[in-house]
C-alpha cells in the first residue's frame, strides 16, 4: 500500500494542500465544517487499495490552504474553480467528486458547473438542493422563532470567532459531539436539552454542546490533530464559507432549478439533522439527480458519517465507483 503523500499545488486564491494516497482515476474527497483533509483518513486507503488516486484537500481557508481575508473570496463559484485546478494540477483532465457537509455542497456545483471536470459525484450528509429560492439569510433568519439558527449566527464575522477561539479544542469536541449518534441529546423527551443547532438570545452555541464525552470515533489523538490546525489558523477562513452564501444565490440565479445529470450517489445518516430536515430534497431526487445509482441511510448513524461508519461508508463508494468507472 503507498503511503499517504502531502503535496501543495497552484490555485486561484494562492496554494491547494492535498493529501495523495493511491494511483488509478482520480477520486477528488473534500471535507465539511469544522474539519480539514484528516476527516477522510479512513477512506484514503481504501480507495488506493480499490484502485484510485485517492485525493483529500485542505478546502480554501483550512489547514494548509490559502485563507483570503475578503468573504467574497470563499463563494461557491471560487470553490468550483479551486477543484478544477487541483485536477489540473494533479496532470488529469477529469475526476469524480465526493463531498461531506459543505463539501458535498461544494462537490454537488463542482459537477454542475464544470460537467468537463466532473464525471460523477458522491454526496455524504447534506443532499442536492438546486440553486435559487428565496435569500438564503432571510430563510434562516425565520427559523427558531426567538432563538437563532447557527447558520444566523456565524454571519456577522467576529462573533463566532470569539466565541470559539479561546478555547478551540474544547469547542470542536462539544460540537463533534452533539452531532455523533452515540453522544448528541437524547430523544427522550424527559431528558433532551434544547436543540444544540439554536442558540438562546444572549447565550453562546457551546452552551447546549455535550460536555466532556467525546463520540466512539474521535480519539483525543485525532482531536488534537483538529484542535492545532485551526488554533494555528483560526475559525474565520471556515466561517467565511456560511457568510458568503447570499452571494452564491446571486451567481447562481442562471442555474436556478438545475439537476445534475452526471452518475450520483447519497449516503447519510439517519440520526442526522441534514437528512432529517432536507428529507423533501432526498424525496426530489428522481428530478434533481437523474443519474442517481444508490441513495442509502445508515441506521443510527449521525453527521460524521465517514467517520462514525467508516467501513459502510468505504464500502458504499468503491461498489458505487466500480460501476462508474466501469461505465465510462
Amino acid at each position: 500500500m503507498p503511503h499517504r503523500t502531502h503535496r501543495l499545488v497552484p490555485g486561484p486564491a494562492g496554494r491547494i494542500h492535498l493529501v495523495e494516497q493511491g494511483s488509478g482515476p482520480l477520486v477528488l474527497l473534500l471535507h465539511g465544517f469544522p474539519e480539514s483533509w484528516y476527516s477522510w483518513r479512513h477512506q484514503l486507503p481504501v480507495l488506493a487499495a480499490a484502485g484510485y488516486r485517492a485525493v483529500a484537500v485542505d478546502v480554501r481557508g483550512y489547514g494548509r490552504s490559502s485563507k483570503p481575508e475578503a468573504v467574497a473570496a470563499y463563494r461557491m463559484t471560487e470553490l468550483v474553480e479551486d477543484n478544477a485546478a487541483v485536477v489540473e494540477a494533479l496532470g488529469e483532465r477529469s475526476a469524480v467528486v465526493v463531498g461531506h457537509d459543505w463539501g458535498a455542497t461544494i462537490a454537488a456545483h463542482s459537477a454542475l458547473l464544470r460537467p468537463d471536470v466532473f464525471h460523477a459525484v458522491a454526496l455524504l450528509s447534506v443532499p442536492y438542493t438546486p440553486p435559487g429560492g428565496p435569500r438564503p439569510s432571510e430563510v434562516f433568519a425565520r427559523l427558531g422563532g426567538e432563538e437563532e439558527f447557527y447558520v444566523s449566527y456565524f454571519q456577522e464575522p467576529g462573533r463566532a470567532e470569539r466565541e470559539i477561539e479561546p478555547d478551540v479544542r474544547g469547542w470542536l469536541a462539544g460540537f463533534y459531539a452533539a452531532l455523533s449518534a452515540d453522544t448528541m441529546p437524547t430523544a427522550d423527551a424527559h431528558l433532551m436539552p434544547a436543540d444544540p443547532h439554536f442558540v438562546a438570545p444572549g447565550g453562546r452555541l457551546r452552551d447546549r454542546f455535550p460536555a466532556d464525552r467525546l463520540p466512539g470515533w474521535l480519539t483525543e489523538d485525532d482531536l488534537d490533530v483538529y484542535a492545532a490546525e485551526f488554533e494555528r489558523t483560526g475559525l474565520t477562513g471556515a466561517l467565511n464559507r456560511y457568510r458568503a452564501m447570499d452571494r452564491d444565490w446571486k451567481d447562481l440565479a442562471a442555474h436556478a432549478g438545475a439537476a445534475i445529470r452526471q452518475p450520483s450517489l447519497f449516503l447519510g445518516g439517519t440520526l442526522d439533522a441534514s437528512t432529517t430536515w432536507l428529507s423533501d430534497a432526498i424525496d426530489a431526487f428522481p428530478t434533481t439527480l437523474p443519474g442517481l445509482r444508490g441513495a442509502h441511510l445508515l441506521d443510527g448513524c449521525g453527521h460524521w458519517i465517514q467517520q462514525e461508519r467508516p467501513e459502510e461508508v468505504g464500502r458504499h463508494l468503491t461498489d458505487w465507483l466500480g460501476s462508474v468507472v466501469a461505465g465510462r
